[in-house]
Formats: structure tokens, C-alpha cells, sequence
């Protein structure tokens, strides 16, 4: 039987998988997201509203059940297509009512890194590098944070997929 704490870490972060998704050619054919944006400054989203409307998309999600039933499987990609804003996809099982649903499309190559959010620049550097051996450069990058910041401390990790869109 499981403890109050171990379920509870359970509830906010599902352990981690690397092998799951690392080095993987994914390719997606309109797959399903709800889709939400915060301000940041200068690809730092604000905490509070992150927070916030992270709370919001899963709230609207759950109340459909269209979250995966293996907590493994939902992504939260975060895109910055400008300093100043913050775009967050969170995959789902189908339409939502009133969220801002969207499809992604295409070939995504996937490559875990472990380290702070202020190395995205380098784990991008060695991305291009790895695409560019295959012949290939991103269009978009997504990240996916395995952890949020309170679970990472706990567990000694700060897993994040880089999905380069090719």
C-alpha cells in the first residue's frame, strides 16, 4: 500500500522514462493539443501565470477525461515564438469545449537532456548538430519539462524533451 506522500508525487509528476523518448522520430498527423500563451520576458514566463493557466488547460482537460490514462503519455510543450510570449500545448484525446484546440502535424525527432532551464540554448546548439548529421534542421523547437521545479528538486533531475519539428 502506497503512502499519502508517494501518491501525492504520483498525482503531480509520474516518474520519468528517458529511453521512452529519447532519439525517437515521431510523426504526428494532426494530433490533438489545447493551446494557451503567457507573457514572459525574455523566454521566462511569468511563475504565477504559468501556474495558472497550466491549472486551467489540465482542469479543462480532466473535466472532459481527455487526458491519456497513463500520465506518462501527456505532453506539455512550450514553445517561445517571441521573448515576450510563451505558448503551451498540452496533448489531449480529442476536442475540448472551450479551450483553443489545435493539431500539430508533421515529423518531431526527440533528444532528453538533463540540466537547468538556462542550458535550453546549448541543448538546442548540440540539437542542430545532431540534425544536421542526418541531414536535417528544425523548423520549431518544443520543450517538454518531465518534472515541474518542486518535483525536480526532489528527485536530483531537471528531464526535459527538446521536440525539433523537421
Amino acid at each position: 500500500m502506497k503512502t499519502a506522500p508517494e501518491i501525492l508525487k504520483e498525482e503531480c509528476c509520474p516518474l520519468f522514462n528517458a529511453e521512452k523518448w529519447d532519439e525517437k522520430t515521431l510523426v504526428w498527423d494532426e494530433k490533438p493539443f489545447i493551446k494557451a500563451s503567457v507573457p514572459a520576458i525574455f523566454h521566462i514566463p511569468f511563475r504565477k501565470m504559468l501556474g495558472k493557466k497550466i491549472t486551467k488547460l489540465m482542469q479543462l482537460a480532466e473535466y472532459q477525461d481527455s487526458l491519456e490514462k497513463d500520465k506518462t503519455d501527456t505532453l506539455l510543450l512550450f514553445n517561445d515564438p517571441h521573448p515576450f510570449r510563451s505558448d503551451m500545448y498540452l496533448s489531449v484525446k480529442g476536442k475540448v469545449p472551450k479551450a483553443n484546440n489545435v493539431h500539430l502535424s508533421g515529423e518531431f525527432i526527440t533528444k532528453v537532456f538533463d540540466g537547468p532551464y538556462r542550458a535550453i540554448p546549448i541543448f538546442i546548439k548540440e540539437m542542430d548538430h545532431q540534425l544536421q548529421i542526418q541531414q536535417k534542421k528544425a523548423k520549431k523547437y518544443y520543450v517538454h519539462y518531465a518534472y515541474c521545479p518542486k518535483c525536480a528538486e526532489e528527485r536530483g533531475y531537471n528531464y526535459m524533451i527538446l521536440f525539433a519539428e523537421t
